[in-house]
C-alpha cells in the first residue's frame, strides 16, 4: 500500500512521517474476528481517573453493561475470549491498554500507571494461548494500548499521556520487521490518542482536534460532534459500535449509511472509558 508520507527519523530512532498532498487514504481494518475482554472486578470503583472528578460506580450495573457490551460483539459475528480475571486491579476491564495485536503478532504493553502493570500478565497468557508471536515493552518504556491507532501498516501512537518516548522507540523497533511504521503524535488533556481520534471504515477520522499536538502528521481530521465519549468500534464494513452517550455521532453515522450499534457503558465512562477501552479486537 502506498502510504503517501515523507519519512524522517529523529536522533532516538523514532520514525516521523509527514503527509504528501496526494496521500492515499489510510484505512482501518473493519473485518470481524475475535475479541479479548475481561470482566470487571470488585475494585472497579477505585479505577484511576485523571481528567475527571471521581464518581461512585455501581458495580452491579457495570456488570450488566459489560455483559451487554460483549453481547454486541457476539451477536454481530465475533467470538468473545475472556482474559483471566484480575480482581486486585481496579482497571482490569480496560484490557485494550495491555496488548496491541497485528494478525498473529502481539506486543505486550507496559501501562503508564504503575498500578496497572500487573494487568498485562493475564493478557500475555491469553495471546500466548492463541499461539501468537509475543514481544513486550520493557522498563523504562511505557505504552498503553489505547494510544495506538492502527491505519493499515501505519501505527499512530499518542505521546505525552500514558505512553513515553522510550515506549514509542521500543514499539518502533519491535514492529519494523513487520513493515509497520510508527508515527508519534503529541497529545494533551486526554488519556490516550484513541480518546481523541476514532476512524470510520472510509478513513474519515473524527477527532477532538484541540488534543492533538501535530495534526499535520495525521490524515485530515473531522471535528467530533459529541462532547461525551463518542469513540467507536468497527464491527464490520457497515455496523459500528458506540456509546449511548454519543447521540449526535450515531445520527451522523446513520446518515452516512452505517448501522449504529448502541450500548450503554455509563458506569465505565465514570472512569474515562469509551467502547474501545473494554476490548482488544483480533481481526480477520
Amino acid at each position: 500500500m502506498e502510504l503517501g508520507h515523507t519519512r524522517s527519523t529523529t536522533n532516538d530512532g523514532v520514525v516521523l512521517m509527514a503527509q504528501d498532498a496526494d496521500a492515499e487514504t489510510l484505512l482501518p481494518n473493519h473485518h470481524a474476528g475475535r475479541v479479548l475482554v475481561r470482566r470487571p472486578g470488585p475494585k472497579l470503583t477505585d479505577g484511576v481517573v485523571t481528567h475527571v472528578s471521581r464518581r461512585p460506580v455501581d458495580l452491579a450495573r457495570a456488570g450488566q453493561q459489560w455483559a451487554a457490551y460483549v453481547d454486541a460483539f457476539t451477536t454481530n459475528g465475533w467470538q468473545a475470549i475472556e482474559v483471566e480475571p484480575a480482581d486486585d486491579c481496579p482497571d482490569a476491564p480496560f484490557v485494550e491498554d495491555t496488548v496491541v495485536v497485528d494478525g498473529d503478532f502481539a506486543v505486550i504493553a507496559r501501562p503508564g500507571v504503575a498500578s496497572r502493570v500487573p494487568e498485562t500478565l493475564g493478557a500475555s497468557r491469553a495471546v500466548r494461548d492463541l499461539g501468537m508471536d509475543v514481544v513486550a515493552i520493557s522498563a523504562p518504556g511505557t505504552l498503553d494500548g489505547g494510544d495506538v491507532l492502527k491505519l493499515g501498516s501505519t501505527w499512530f501512537v499518542g505521546l505525552g499521556g500514558r505512553t513515553n518516548q522510550e515506549g514509542v522507540r521500543q514499539l518502533t523497533a519491535l514492529t519494523a520487521p513487520r513493515g509497520i511504521s510508527v508515527v508519534p503524535i503529541p497529545i494533551s488533556g486526554v488519556l490516550h490518542l484513541k480518546t481523541a481520534i476514532t476512524a470510520l471504515p472510509d478513513g474519515t477520522l473524527l477527532a477532538n482536534v484541540a488534543a492533538i499536538g501535530r495534526p499535520d502528521l495525521l490524515p485530515p481530521l473531522t471535528p467530533a460532534l459529541d462532547s461525551g465519549p463518542w469513540r467507536m468500534i468497527l464491527l464490520d464494513d457497515d455496523r459500528i459500535l458506540l456509546s449511548s452517550s454519543a447521540p449526535r455521532t450515531a445520527e451522523m453515522l446513520a446518515g452516512r449509511g452505517y448501522t449504529p450499534v448502541v450500548v450503554d457503558i455509563s458506569e465505565f465512562e465514570k472512569l474515562e472509558s469509551s467502547v474501545t477501552c473494554l476490548s482488544v479486537r483480533l481481526r480477520g
